[in-house]
Order: C-alpha cells, then structure tokens, then sequence
C-alpha cells in the first residue's frame, strides 16, 4: 500500500526553481512530521529537510538552508518543497519520508528515524 507519492520533478536550468509535492494518506498526514532526503547518482541518500507535524519548526541541511523551504498543507495532506536558486549539485531522486518519532536533534537526519518512505522523484540541474 503506497502511502507517500512524489510528485514535480524534472529538468531544470541552474538558477532556476521547482516545487516537489508529496500526497500523503490522511493518517501519515495528521501523525507524522514529514521530511525530504535525496540521493545522487553514486552517493549515499542524504537528508534535506524537515517538517514538524504542527508545520511550526523545520530544519534544514545547510547546503540547501536559504534556497529550499519545505511546507505542509493540512487541508490537501501534502507537504511541498520549494526549491530555489538550484544547482547542478542538487541533481538526485527527491524522496519524501514520514517519522512518528518526536523531534531528536541528534538524529532527524538519520533515515532510521523515517518509518514511511515515497518512491522518489528525479530531479535534473544542468549548468
């Protein structure tokens, strides 16, 4: 049973923006904070950013912070991206994840946290 369905992904110059969405069920929605990771071609997934269940606190990974911002809407169960000012670097599968784990400053970055994962999305940035 598919819980978390990406969505938005593409090509896209340097410079430019995209918005990615993740469509949740209702239950992972309402429980669950919600967080991205992304893993390029040869690397390890790594985290990108973080969103609390009440939409208050995020936390980002600094080689996004001030370019990504990550958003939930209740109404729709579906947490967005945005992402501006893109980089070649930034080129991977985008996959959206769900924790019922509270908030751990030591570990939200850890995929272990994240019970539910998304199958991904590919992003492309080309200089």
């Amino acid at each position: 049973q598919v819980q978390l369905v990406e969505s938005g992904g593409g090509l896209v110059q340097a410079g430019g923006s995209l918005r990615l969405s993740c469509a949740a069920s209702e239950r992972i929605f309402s429980r669950n904070a919600m967080a991205w990771f992304r893993q390029a071609p040869g690397k390890d997934r790594e985290f990108v950013a973080r969103i609390s269940r009440s939409g208050t606190y995020a936390n980002y990974a600094d080689s996004v912070e001030g370019r990504f911002t990550i958003s939930r809407d209740s109404a729709t169960y579906t947490v967005y991206l945005q992402m501006n000012s893109l980089k070649p670097e930034d080129t991977a599968v985008y996959y959206c994840a769900a924790t019922l784990r509270v908030y751990n400053r030591n570990a939200y970055r850890r995929e272990d946290e994240y019970d539910a994962w998304g199958q991904g999305t590919q992003v492309t940035v080309t200089s």
